[in-house]
Order: C-alpha cells, then structure tokens, then sequence
C-alpha cells in the first residue's frame, strides 16, 4: 500500500513538473492571428452592349448577366445585373418623364434613397456626372462605411427619360470584407455610365 502510494506521488510530481515546463515554455509571444479573408480571383475586364429593348443602351461585363426585377411594383425596364461570383447585385430602374412634377419626385426619391443609409455611413459623397454630347445627366452617390449600399446613381436627360442604379452586397455589409470587389464593381458602374446613350 505504501509503495503505491510512493509511485503515485512520483508519478504526480513528475506530470505536474512536465505541465509546468510546458506552460511557462519560454518567453514566446503568443497572439492571436489577425483575421484572414479569403482570396478573390478577379475575371478580366471584358464587356458587351446592353440593348434589350429599353430606351437605352450602355456597356455591361461579360462576367455578370441580367434578370428581370421580380418585385411586385417591378415595372417594364427594371432589370437586376447580377454578380454571382461576387454575390452583388446593381438594381436598374427605369421611368419614363411624364412632367416636370414627377421629374422632381423622381431626382428626391434619389436622394432620399441614397441617404437612409446615413445612419451605418460613415460618410455620403455626391458627384455630379454630365456628358452633354450624350445629353446624359445625373449623380454618383458614393456611401462609405457599412451600409448595405456602397454605390448609387441616377442619369437623366430631364426630359424624356430616367435611370436609377443602387449596388448591393446580398450579405452582411462589412466594408473591410467587400473593399476590394467594391473597388472591382465600381469600375463596371463607371463604365455603364460613361457608355449610357438614350434611343
């Protein structure tokens, strides 16, 4: 009985050396990891005209491709350029200008729209966009921080027609996550709207 417990207590001073020398085990730095992201492989920049029969036209990528809005107020010429890849979405509204009253609504409704994110935004930046030779008008709202949009626009004639674009991550906005597709995406936009021309 007694060697028993002689070989125990060994055996116990023994495991609780070996636990000792393995916790203090030096002076290593122990941090936590920063967080990863996984790593995006881009496709390369190619696009192709959009004519569907919709009073307008402009250049999308070859990389993404369209649906019709399937809401139930979706009207003719609300289309949904969709980014599977990227898991995004740009929302593509069409009106018609019937008056100078519903002209007004519409450049409102704009930037109500853009600005109901001011409060996950860190910030909200307009730009305006002319190109008179296209007779093609509008603005780029450029909302910074983790709102659920990151881009906006409206482009007008201020006659006959409007087009309203909101670019939308279908998950939870984190912008340090999404920064660089973001920065992708936005280049497709700025084409779409360097190339718009009414028919």
């Amino acid at each position: 009985m007694e060697l028993k417990r002689i070989t125990f207590v060994k055996v116990l001073a023994v495991l609780i050396t070996v636990l000792f020398i393995t916790a203090c085990g030096g002076n290593q730095d122990y941090s936590p990891k920063p967080r990863g992201f996984y790593r995006i492989v881009f496709p390369e920049k190619a696009y192709q005209p959009y004519a569907e029969g919709c009073p307008f036209t402009f250049e999308y990528p070859k990389y993404a491709h369209f649906e019709p809005d399937r809401s139930p107020k979706a009207k003719p010429c609300w289309v949904n350029l969709q980014y599977p890849q990227f898991n995004a979405t740009l929302h593509l509204t069409y009106e018609p200008i019937l008056s100078k009253k519903e002209f007004n609504e519409l450049i409102e409704d704009a930037h109500k729209l853009s600005f109901k994110h001011t409060v996950k935004a860190t910030s909200i930046d307009e730009g305006v966009i002319a190109y008179p030779n296209r007779n093609v008008y509008g603005i780029y709202y450029t909302i910074d921080g983790n709102a659920a949009s990151s881009a906006q626009f409206y482009l007008t004639d201020s006659t006959h027609h409007y087009l309203r674009g909101a670019l939308y991550f279908n998950s939870e906005p984190r912008l340090d996550s999404i920064q660089p597709v973001l920065t992708f995406l936005k280049k497709d936009v700025d084409v779409l709207i360097k190339t718009l021309k009414w028919k």
